[in-house]
């Protein structure tokens, strides 16, 4: 790998982001690490990242907003003068019944799950093909644009649309060298969902749903990110790829 490679990771401040941005910077890649503050989120993927040797940097910015997108982005072209993996990772998942979902909450979802992953991937592609950079574009979906969920009636779209959108790009953008995948975790312990899995038999319940017989770790999705941005897997794009421990085959 050329010593200047750059990944973006947005939403790497904790969890399944966090852990990608770890391991892409394990992999030899300065990763900029997103999140919309510089909370403590965020510095402590920075600090794991430098106390491992890495390189890593803050790239703050709210992505619901598309002035900031094309901010950081400049930024990018301008401090780096290049972009090799472009990680989609941020999103939100507010839970609301199908009948209380309001206007807001559907757009809000909307423009930090499907709208940002757009015009981020936009912004990374055009970096990639000025600079002739076969790049490795992603977006962390979720098993839910499959199964469907009685309480992400406005999330569940905004997953199953960035599958689609992964695949339109994967035709733009392949005579490019440039690929487009998605990842689809199931159930993945992280900081957000430790209170539910601590909770009477929610962990065993969920662990009885898989093939495996337990829930993933963050880490789990971050090594199928890793494979997919090295140039063993440059024959590899428009595809969804299922980290589930096999809930969804089992449950078919």
């Amino acid at each position: 790998m050329e010593n200047n490679q750059v990944a973006l990771v947005t939403g790497s401040s904790s969890g399944i982001g966090a852990a990608i941005a770890e391991r892409l910077a394990a992999d030899g890649y300065l990763v900029l690490i997103n999140a919309r503050s510089n909370n403590q989120g965020a510095q402590r993927t920075l600090k794991t990242i430098h106390d491992a040797g890495n390189l890593a940097e803050l790239c703050i910015a709210d992505l619901s907003d598309t002035a900031e997108i094309q901010r950081i982005f400049s930024e990018i072209r301008e401090r780096f003068g290049r972009l090799d993996v472009l990680i989609n990772n941020a999103g939100i998942c507010p839970f609301h019944e199908w009948d209380e979902v309001t206007p807001e909450i559907w757009d809000q979802t909307h423009a930090t799950n499907l709208r940002a992953g757009f015009f981020c991937t936009q912004a990374a592609a055009k970096i990639m093909i000025d600079q002739q950079i076969h790049g490795r574009i992603m977006v962390i979906s979720s098993i839910s644009a499959i199964k469907g969920g009685t309480v992400q009636t406005h999330y569940c779209p905004t997953k199953g649309g960035q599958i689609s959108m992964m695949n339109a790009f994967a035709v733009c953008l392949g005579k490019h060298g440039i690929t487009c995948n998605s990842i689809l975790p199931g159930t993945i312990e992280t900081p957000i969902n430790a209170d539910y899995l601590a909770a009477g038999n929610n962990r065993a319940n969920l662990e009885i749903q898989t093939c495996v017989g337990y829930i993933g770790m963050p880490h789990d999705v971050a090594g199928i990110v890793s494979f997919l941005a090295k140039p063993e897997a440059r024959y590899i794009t428009g595809a969804s790829i299922l980290v589930d421990g096999g809930e969804l085959i089992k449950h078919l």
